[in-house]
């Protein structure tokens, strides 16, 4: 009943979807939130190209949103039929951005399509502007249960319809927020590219099992050698095992949230059985590794959204982001990425950290190479952008050595007592060993009035016997800060760098069609032509004597054309098809569940209908 009553909704949204997609490339509405996108997000997006789907594909995800849609309303939370009908999220079609902006913007989100697993970063920013980011590609009918890799079914019909929820909305914001400034190791990007590949071949379309089981090693050896896990890889298990795979209420009694479960016809299931553990979600959650070509073992589940955001912030209290300090700096050092910290001033340096001096547990030198730009809340000091710093930064941290009080908490009078004074020659010798010593050109200060920032001339700084800037590199400019407060992936200002080259190296594969899977496209279009009444003349009886003769593996069609003859009450054709879903299973077991779920909801729907009329 919940099933019908659900489907005589949609009727006017499918409806409304389906004009709609017979346009190529529909404009993407004006949405406030996608105007917000900065450049170097803007660069994964991609058009969906709706014509590409084909009929099968559009039958696969019939098949799994009507399975889904009959099972879920009983086990997933309430937030997911609800966040169907806000999203507009149709049962018979694929949705395009089009129609997902149209609305969508009405909840204060934004779609847009990517091509598969983009960096986690990258995915983590776009959920911290309140952007859905959707793998615009769909999975094979012979993965239709369940794919590696991330699918519009995964996506469209798994995350979007939650975020109508208020209270989840705004953690996945904040998460996003979050998560963004995670600092992830060099060895994650490793992975994430051994995934994204894994992912890509799995899905392709006669990939060579032997490629799969190489892809496969090469996520296992970079998983079993990650060592200590980075931020990112802590924060991704938390993301996996409440967005992706989370359940809510008590582990005796709870439901699915996790786009994961939501969007999987077998996991969904699998998950509500005894054999999957449920264990109360806590922090502990995100040291609990997982494996994505595989159902999990375990689950987490929380009592309620709210304290998803609870734990959320208590993980976030540990990130560097929040503590700063020696920690913050040696992971911005081992990711080899772009990176800021910020000192107690409030001046942020961003760039590629490569050494730093250390002494009695605080950082009191750090080094970038390559480009940098110096930053004041969030924006970056004109005149400091990375081509005035193209080639590093450096500068000391902390107190002068014998004076208690740091330069940044001095007052005129005090600066000019210990001659830190414009055209003043002085030497700043720190605690910790570093000396600077020069001609002070300029002071610059931010908005409270403390001095951020000092420019000296004919300027040498050392440590012990090195020398780490000599007069004949030009000005120096000197941070100040007696301490970094904190330390997190990215620049502090987004416009401060060209970061357009971060698109990942492989793109999904696109296999070119064979004859048969041509023909057999012709006859998924032709049915669904019949369905939709567009063309009354096409003969069912021909379809499925196509199918016996050129296509007889094909299962999916079938039950479509069963649903039709049960409609039509049409029992010598129903009794056709059950005679070959019965070949079918014989040949290919693996399959014999979807046919009898198919069946099953044809009965089901069938009669509903009936009790309805009557």
């Amino acid at each position: 009943m919940v099933f019908m009553f659900y489907l005589k909704q949609r009727a006017d949204i499918s409806l409304y979807f389906y004009t709609k997609h017979k346009k190529m490339e529909q404009p993407i509405p004006n949405n406030p939130v996608l105007d917000k996108l900065p450049e170097h997000l803007r660069q994964f997006i991609k058009p969906q190209n709706y014509d590409d789907y084909t009929s099968i594909d559009q039958a696969v995800w019939r098949y799994v949103m009507r399975k889904n849609v009959d099972y879920l309303s009983r086990v997933a939370h309430n937030s997911y039929l609800d966040g169907l009908k806000k999203t507009g999220i149709s049962i018979d079609y694929i949705p395009n951005m089009y129609g997902m902006n149209r609305i969508l913007k009405e909840i204060g989100w934004a779609a847009v399509a990517v091509d598969g697993f983009i960096p986690p970063n990258a995915f983590m920013e776009f959920q911290a502007y309140n952007v859905l980011v959707i793998a615009s590609d769909i999975r094979q009918l012979e993965h239709i249960e369940y794919t590696p890799a991330p699918d519009i079914i995964h996506e469209g019909a798994g995350h979007a319809p939650i975020i109508a929820n208020p209270e989840y909305a705004e953690y996945l914001r904040r998460f996003g927020e979050i998560g963004s400034k995670a600092i992830a190791s060099a060895k994650d990007y490793e992975m994430y590219e051994a995934i994204r590949h894994l992912s890509i071949i799995k899905e392709a379309e006669g990939t060579n099992q032997n490629e799969i089981e190489e892809a496969e090693k090469k996520v296992s050896f970079i998983q079993e050698n990650m060592s200590e896990p980075s931020e990112m890889a802590l924060i991704r298990n938390l993301h996996w095992w409440t967005v992706e795979y989370g359940l809510i209420g008590t582990p005796d009694k709870s439901k699915i949230y996790g786009a994961g479960l939501l969007s999987s016809i077998g996991e969904s299931a699998w998950c509500m059985t005894k054999q999957v553990k449920k264990v109360p979600y806590s922090i502990e959650a995100a040291f609990q590794s997982f494996d994505i070509t595989k159902p999990q073992p375990q689950l987490y589940v929380t009592p309620d959204f709210a304290h998803l955001s609870l734990v959320l912030e208590e993980f976030a209290n540990q990130m560097a982001v929040r503590k700063g300090g020696l920690k913050g700096v040696r992971k911005l050092i081992n990711s080899k990425a772009l990176g800021t910290i910020e000192l107690s001033t409030g001046i942020q340096i961003s760039g590629v950290f490569s050494k730093m001096i250390a002494h009695e547990g605080q950082a009191i030198y750090v080094q970038t190479s390559g480009q940098t730009a110096l930053s004041s809340r969030d924006k970056e000091l004109v005149g400091h952008g990375a081509k005035t710093h193209a080639a590093g930064f450096g500068s000391p941290i902390g107190k002068l050595k014998g004076i208690n009080l740091a330069i940044e908490d001095m007052s005129p009078r005090d600066l000019r007592a210990y001659d830190i004074y414009e055209g003043e020659c002085v030497t700043l010798d720190f605690e910790g060993g570093i000396k600077v010593s020069g001609e002070i050109i300029t002071g610059t200060r931010n908005l409270q009035g403390k001095i951020i920032l000092i420019s000296f001339k004919n300027c040498t700084v050392t440590y012990q016997n090195l020398t780490l800037f000599q007069p004949d590199w030009g000005l120096y400019n000197m941070a100040v800060g007696k301490e970094i407060i904190s330390a997190f992936s990215g620049p502090a200002d987004t416009k401060s760098f060209d970061r357009m080259t971060v698109i990942p190296k492989e793109s999904t594969i696109k296999h070119r069609k064979s004859a048969e899977k041509t023909a057999l496209e012709k006859l998924y279009q032709q049915i669904r032509e019949y369905r939709e009444g567009r063309n009354k003349t096409i003969s069912r009886h021909k379809v499925f004597e196509e199918i016996l003769l050129h296509h007889p593996n094909d299962w999916l069609l079938s039950v479509e054309l069963y649903e039709l003859a049960v409609l039509s009450n049409d029992p010598g054709f129903c009794k056709e098809i059950l005679t070959h879903f019965e070949n079918v299973k014989r040949k290919r077991p693996e399959v014999g569940h979807l046919i009898d779920d198919g069946i099953s909801l044809v009965a089901k729907n069938n009669s509903a209908s009936i009790s309805l009329k009557n």
